[in-house]
């Protein structure tokens, strides 16, 4: 169990008391009963005392089991780990289990059992031999699901027998546990991209901490700093050395739109156009982080990740890998649980673009009609370069596309409006897109008179 203190102790069912634990008798254990019962009434009538000793002896060997499984139900504690606990879809992972005997006794046969979505396959028993005191077992089995979302895992279910097979009670261990299915993130190439501000590679732009004496931002001074960046006015003025502040990189911005309409997708299952649009949203985010941009998740019903007080982006990897680990992680939790929206159109998220920064915007959209491919084709204004990957729902259900000459003028819309456009069809390969885009790009130039005119290229 990530992050668990150590194994938890089995409770007691509600409702747990005698009444219950006699409830747990085998037919082993309800047959000896019955049978002392019958002997002591048989000795009652024939006047035989010996068989009075045995009727209780009969009788009374079950229920001394029964109180024995009682007494241990806070004696055994178990644990459940994932490895790992974040899967991309159609991946395995493994789920640790650990029983503890925390007692002075050794334990019966113990079963156990794990609860586990429908999903993830059947529900795993596993069967364990007597535990000695102060003893372990550990045991492990697969889960592995080919849709995305979070899948609760437990609780934990043991079965307790005495050495008699007179009883058997169950426990319940109260912990949970989570396991993240996260979309198929597949590696992109390096393309050349405009944009209207560069990230950190060829081409990469500094703004300089200080124009000037009177424009300085100092900072103290550190063990390492370059003497020649000491600032002598401002260590004159705080009484301790100060050193100008380095020149600080200006990051790309990228913003990746995903269109969840469900008037816009058909057919489900992880081979639907939705999944792949998702699956490409993930690509492209964990991409442009490995490149440095600053990355916004944004989708048609206008949420974005980090949110409206997440300072516009959520920073990639640059100089800092671990905090683009852990971004990219925080952008495919939030792809994981992403479902259909019942939103109309797109205007929510234009009108968030629309107060935005300008940067690179990659949108991956679904069925658009003509007046959300205007839309669209508005947003084009308010970034630096644009790229569109446009599924076709119906081709990618088998239906044959519904009209050929309105999807076309509606691409050709968007190219007249500035956007690099790619169609995807069924089953297509996100890697070639997006070389192809890259491509498109390279063989257009950068757009006259948009946004992105007279900047670099960058390569994303």
């Amino acid at each position: 169990m990530p992050g668990a203190p150590g194994p938890s102790p089995a409770e007691e069912p509600p409702g747990g008391g005698a009444a219950s634990a006699l409830s747990g008798l085998t037919t082993r254990g309800r047959s000896f009963l019955a049978a002392g019962f019958a002997a002591a009434v048989c000795s009652y009538v024939l006047g035989q005392a010996d068989l009075l000793r045995v009727g209780l002896l009969l009788a009374v060997l079950p229920l001394v089991c029964v109180a024995v499984l009682r007494r241990t139900r806070y004696r055994v504690a178990g644990s459940r780990r994932l490895a790992p606990a974040r899967v991309p879809a159609a991946s395995e992972t493994r789920v640790h289990l650990r029983v503890d005997n925390v007692s002075r006794m050794p334990t019966g046969l113990l079963m156990l059992q794990d609860r586990v979505p429908y999903v993830l396959g059947p529900r795993p028993r596993f069967v364990l031999d007597r535990v000695e005191p102060g003893g372990r077992r550990e045991v492990s089995y697969r889960v592995r699901s080919d849709l995305r979302g979070r899948y609760p895992l437990g609780p934990l279910q043991l079965r307790l027998t005495d050495p008699f097979g007179m009883c058997e009670l169950t426990r319940a261990f109260s912990s949970h546990d989570t396991l993240t299915v996260v979309p198929r993130v597949e590696p992109l190439p390096p393309v050349r991209l405009s944009g209207e501000a560069t990230g950190y590679g060829e081409g990469r732009q500094r703004s300089p901490a200080h124009a000037g004496d009177d424009d300085v931002i100092p900072r103290g001074y550190r063990h390492g700093d370059d003497l020649r960046r000491i600032h002598w006015r401002s260590t004159a003025r705080y009484g301790e050395l100060m050193v100008r502040r380095e020149e600080q990189p200006q990051k790309a911005l990228c913003t990746v739109l995903l269109d969840t309409r469900r008037s816009a997708y058909r057919g489900a299952g992880p081979d639907s156009a939705f999944e792949w649009a998702v699956s490409a949203a993930a690509s492209v985010s964990a991409h442009m982080l490995e490149r440095g941009f600053q990355v916004r998740l944004l989708t048609d019903t206008g949420s974005s990740v980090p949110g409206p007080d997440g300072g516009g982006g959520l920073s990639g990897g640059g100089f800092d890998g671990a905090a683009s680990l852990d971004t990219a992680g925080l952008l495919l939790d939030t792809l994981a649980v992403v479902d259909h929206s019942a939103e109309p159109g797109l205007s929510r998220a234009y009108d968030v673009l629309r107060g935005g920064q300008e940067g690179l915007l990659v949108g991956v959209f679904g069925e658009l009609d003509a007046e959300q491919t205007g839309v669209v084709a508005r947003m084009r204004h308010r970034s630096g370069a644009a790229v569109a990957f446009v599924l076709d729902p119906a081709a990618w259900s088998r239906e044959g596309p519904a009209d050929a000459g309105e999807s076309e003028g509606g691409l050709r819309l968007l190219r007249e409006n500035g956007w690099t456009v790619v169609p995807v069809a069924a089953g297509a390969s996100l890697p070639e897109l997006w070389r192809a885009a890259g491509d498109h790009r390279a063989a257009a130039g950068a757009p006259r008179g948009g946004a992105a005119a007279g900047h670099d290229h960058e390569r994303a």
